[in-house]
């Protein structure tokens, strides 16, 4: 008797080309949700109980093809992956999975078209041979309907359903898609009982980082134009799903089997591509729009033609299936404008794009301004100076009031900058020339709360300086009534800083700093004698007070980091090294292409002029110590030709007494025997002079 209790093989399923954007994040859902989950009611707990099971089931298990160029990445929700395998073992590998996904809703091309194509024909070829039912999932595109027209004109302002798709009208450059969505219905019907098949005509995915919508999302979160363009007039209506849905769907159609065949993969939403980009720009971007030509996209690198063909479709669909016979655990029901939040959200969670929050604390001259600009260079953030914070929200009301900027502004907007503008003016009237600590408050918690600043993050540089300033500046004024037990106070964390960095010197070595300054600068920097001391003075009262902006801090459990400034680094490199330590790498996209190429081009630069002046300051030693040689030379020579004359004379001197002593007692007596010498011309010449010489001698 065959054992029943004996556990049952984990469900294996395929998916094409899961590098790229939809098919990883489909593969990514099913390695992680709950097999069987699809026939389960849907509660209350959302999105994180379709991806995970409460008791730790394994999900299915998920194999798939990945292309050459991205081999290396980190798959880890893949139980296999396999790359360029011949047809012969990729079906061998397909054989064993109780479902195969094949993913064309993206910008398919012709090689994964036809191995689709290959791969449902060589399923059916072989099912004969199958030990149970397998499942074949084509995930088509709305584009196959796109040219798809009301069949009267009673009939343009009434939504398509998946009914009507044997009329579906391709666009021109997805008749292939077409034509594969018949084969696979076709083979489908052939013996269902083994190989069922259903084509999933998916609207334009979104979520999770976005792909096709990415660049309206990145314009707006790098506030890279004043508005955001919308290539086209952007009437056009765009069926869209999120792609974590459309993975949903995946798994409902493998658990559920519906009788229909053909299966639209929509959300709720009804939005237009101006609604949308629209929506973007107001949540991560200026709020603006601006329309242009759609060629302008290409000229601007925006989009590629393919993806323009995406943008472009104008439909209005409906789904009853998913809605009638599915049981969707819905992430996004009712579309990306609805839900822009949470689409926003996963958008930055996904691609790591955190922002970098530092408040820059120190005494007057410590060098605050210029590591708050070297930090904003280096991780791409805002400098937050609360002088140009109050100029900047100045100039903005004046302009909203003088007409100048008049776009998007209602009456209503322009009432209440005639009234702030009026307030701002008495307050600096009253006060001599200075802003009420109120007004300066709230200019700083709009500009904090700009997207700029809640994308990326700021410097806060020097500001607040005392703990109620900075109790006023990031309480939350959403939390309302709290508990008075709780000792932790409650803040905004959307604007409060997440890393507080202290740069700390003497009094002696600051002193020594301002003085050291040029009067011009001294005056413009306020680092005057009568001016800095007493700055220097307030600012070591307020460090000693009862309570310190950094006791507010260390409320917040955000504990200040300590960096001694010393004298012997005045680029701040050490500060700087300490700090991105303490903060880590940056949380941002980066320098575009052609920043980081002028990066590049002015690193070079000063690697050249670094390296031209340690060959100048080369060439100007080795001069000097040539000319320094050649003059040791000079004065050598000129001393040895003084020693040789000295020694010429010397010798002259000493050799006189000699001359004459050879020329009486020798010279003459040598001569006579040598003239003898020559005329007898002796064997031995030497021995005939020794004689002669002898005999001369004793004679005389």
């Amino acid at each position: 008797m065959e054992d029943t209790n004996q556990p049952t093989r984990p469900t294996r399923i395929f998916v094409s080309d899961v590098d790229q954007y939809s098919s990883r994040h489909i593969a990514e859902f099913l390695s992680r949700c709950v097999p069987g989950q699809s026939f389960e009611e849907e509660d209350d707990e959302g999105e994180e109980d379709t991806l995970a099971s409460p008791h730790g089931e394994p999900g299915f298990q998920v194999v798939g093809t990945v292309s050459s160029s991205s081999v290396d990445a980190k798959r880890s929700f893949l139980l296999e992956e396999y790359m360029a395998l011949p047809r012969h073992e990729l079906l061998e590998r397909l054989l064993e999975c109780d479902a195969v996904v094949y993913n064309i809703s993206e910008t398919a091309t012709q090689h994964q078209l036809e191995e689709a194509t290959w791969a449902v024909t060589a399923l059916h070829t072989a099912l004969e041979n199958f030990e149970s039912q397998k499942v074949f999932i084509l995930v088509s595109t709305v584009m196959t309907r796109a040219m798809t027209k009301p069949q009267t004109s009673d009939e343009a302002d009434v939504l398509l359903t998946e009914e009507d798709f044997k009329r579906r009208k391709p666009h021109p450059n997805f008749k292939n898609h077409n034509n594969l969505e018949k084969l696979v219905l076709k083979l489908g019907r052939t013996k269902r009982s083994k190989l069922t098949s259903y084509v999933i005509a998916s609207g334009l995915q979104y979520g999770k980082g976005e792909n096709l919508f990415h660049y309206f999302f990145k314009v707006s979160w790098l506030m890279q134009f004043p508005k955001v363009p919308i290539f086209g007039q952007g009437t056009n209506y765009i069926p869209m799903i999120h792609v974590y849905d459309l993975a949903g769907v995946i798994q409902n159609i493998f658990e559920l089997r519906p009788k229909s065949y053909y299966i639209f993969a929509l959300d709720d939403s009804k939005n237009n591509l101006e609604e949308i980009v629209k929506m973007i720009s107001d949540k991560l971007g200026p709020g603006k729009t601006e329309k242009l030509p759609r060629e302008e996209a290409i000229v601007m690198k925006a989009f590629q033609p393919e993806e323009l063909e995406y943008l472009s479709i104008n439909l209005r669909l409906d789904t009853f299936i998913i809605k009638d016979f599915l049981n969707l655990h819905w992430t996004s029901e009712s579309g990306m404008v609805a839900n822009i939040d949470n689409i926003v959200k996963e958008y930055k969670d996904t691609r790591q794009l955190l922002p970098i929050r530092i408040c820059l604390v120190g005494p007057p001259a410590v060098g605050k301004t210029t590591v708050a600009e070297k930090l904003c260079s280096h991780y791409q953030i805002h400098h937050i100076k609360i002088k140009e914070v109050i100029e900047e929200a100045i100039a903005q009301l004046e302009a909203i009031v003088n007409g100048s900027d008049t776009e998007s502004v209602s009456q209503v907007a322009e009432v209440s900058a005639q009234m702030n503008l009026e307030n701002i003016y008495k307050s600096m009237e009253t006060n001599s020339g200075r802003l009420a600590d109120h007004l300066v408050f709230d200019m700083l918690q709009e500009k904090l709360n700009s997207n700029p600043c809640r994308n990326q993050g700021y410097v806060l540089d020097g500001y607040p300086k005392s703990y109620e300033q900075a109790q006023l500046i990031f309480f939350d004024d959403a939390v309302e009534n709290q508990d008075m037990k709780i000792k932790k106070p409650v803040y905004n964390k959307i604007i409060t800083p997440d890393y507080v960095i202290v740069l700390e010197a003497s009094d002696i070595f600051l002193k020594e700093r301002v003085l050291g300054l040029p009067e011009s600068v001294a005056e413009k920097l306020h680092f005057t004698q009568h001016e800095f001391v007493p700055r220097l003075t307030r600012y070591r009262q307020r460090a000693t007070a009862e309570e310190t902006l950094l006791d507010y801090f260390d409320e917040l459990e955000i504990h200040p980091e300590y960096i001694e400034v010393a004298t012997d680094d005045p680029e701040y490199r050490d500060v700087m090294r300490k700090i991105i330590e303490i903060v880590g790498s940056p949380k941002n996209y980066g320098l575009s292409p052609e920043e980081q190429k002028e990066k590049d081009r002015r690193k070079e630069d000063e690697r050249n002029q670094k390296l031209a002046a340690l060959a100048a300051e080369k060439k100007r030693k080795n001069e000097a110590a040539l000319a320094e040689m050649t003059a040791d030379y000079e004065e050598w020579e000129k001393n040895l030709s003084e020693v040789k004359r000295q020694e010429s004379e010397l010798l002259a001197a000493s050799s006189l007494p000699l001359r004459n002593y050879l020329m009486k007692y020798v010279i003459s007596s040598l001569t006579e025997a040598m003239v003898e010498c020559c005329k007898i011309k002796p064997e031995d010449p030497v021995d005939f002079l020794a004689e002669h010489l002898l005999r001369r001698n004793q004679q005389d």
